[in-house]
């Protein structure tokens, strides 16, 4: 039986996909898969993929005819994982050696849905550790007990998917794929559905993901429409979190955390085009209005000056019908 299923996505990541492949032979076991998912690459990363079919042990090679972006890519693999335990990797990330059989043996010690883990951030030559913003390490909790509060960093703004391992019977329930086609902020609506309807986490402090910060190709660094996918993703949560039967509760804190975004998106309205920009601030107004309006007040009284008359001047955008819905 195969132990762990490890899902890689991997779109035009020439320059960085040997790394993270001579990383993946590094934590190479019997029992572990490496799922290789080329998201229709229009450089060299084919032929790598390729190569590491045939090398690498454990690899499964799939390949997109079209691109669909990394949510799609996630949920191929995912669709094809045999794992009784499954992660994820990016296709320009790296791991240190041996990592994955330490992420393995926390899970299976503390027995519970899924473990959250620390990253390394590597931007250029600078490497800084990041945490899971959780305190109490090594014991099992309700995750949807570590939602709130609504005004501090918690485990749902903790978003990335490879910062951690899943048990497979989250998958079995629905709980571990991601909404097709968003091309941005894809971890959010899942982490937000994996805290509310996982029944045990844990955190630990397990160092072992190098997480490649700044690289040109990332959507992370391009202004372009694919961008504003942020504003379907958080859409998804709160209108999930408007269901919940906790929702009085939960939405202060998915509605605080959507105006962030906003407000951190049209701090830096330079980089995007002009176009692109024009029409982040007209469907962040739109969003604005959707958002159940009491507590968007609630959540605009509790942010600092700056960003709270940013989005109140916002708020007040007219808005078209056509992108209101």
């Amino acid at each position: 039986m195969v132990k762990l299923s490890v899902i890689v996505p991997f779109y035009n990541v020439q320059q960085y996909a040997p790394d993270t492949l001579r990383s993946l032979r590094a934590n190479a076991r019997d029992d572990f898969e490496f799922i290789l998912v080329d998201d229709c690459s229009r450089d060299e990363t084919p032929d790598i993929l390729e190569r590491a079919a045939r090398e690498l042990p454990g690899a499964v090679h799939l390949r997109h005819e079209t691109n669909g972006g990394l949510a799609t890519a996630r949920n191929t693999g995912l669709d094809a994982a045999r794992g009784e335990y499954l992660t994820f990797l990016d296709g320009d990330d790296w791991l240190a050696p041996g990592y994955f059989s330490q992420l393995v043996s926390a899970i299976e010690e503390l027995g519970c849905d899924f473990v959250r883990t620390d990253h390394v951030q590597c931007t250029a030559r600078a490497r800084t550790v990041h945490r899971v913003p959780h305190g109490r390490r090594g014991v099992v909790l309700n995750p949807r007990d570590v939602i709130l509060p609504a005004d501090r960093s918690t485990s749902v703004d903790y978003a990335y998917a490879w910062a951690g391992i899943y048990h497979r019977r989250l998958a079995d329930a629905g709980l571990l794929h991601f909404t097709d086609g968003l091309r941005t902020a894809e971890d959010r609506p899942w982490i937000w559905r994996l805290h509310r309807e996982a029944e045990s986490f844990a955190a630990v402090g397990l160092l072992g993901v190098f997480y490649r910060r700044g690289v040109a190709s990332s959507l992370t660094q391009i202004g372009d429409v694919r961008q504003l996918d942020f504003i379907k993703a958080f859409d998804q949560v709160v209108q999930e979190t408007v269901a919940d039967r906790d929702a009085d509760e939960l939405l202060p804190k998915a509605v605080r955390t959507y105006c962030a975004i906003i407000s951190h998106h049209l701090g830096s309205i330079e980089r995007f085009e002009p176009p692109v920009a024009r029409k982040l601030k007209s469907m962040s107004a739109a969003a604005l209005k959707r958002m159940p309006q009491g507590v968007l007040d609630d959540a605009l009284d509790s942010m600092d000056v700056q960003r709270a008359t940013r989005l109140r001047r916002l708020r007040r955008r007219p808005v078209s019908a056509e992108v209101a819905a």
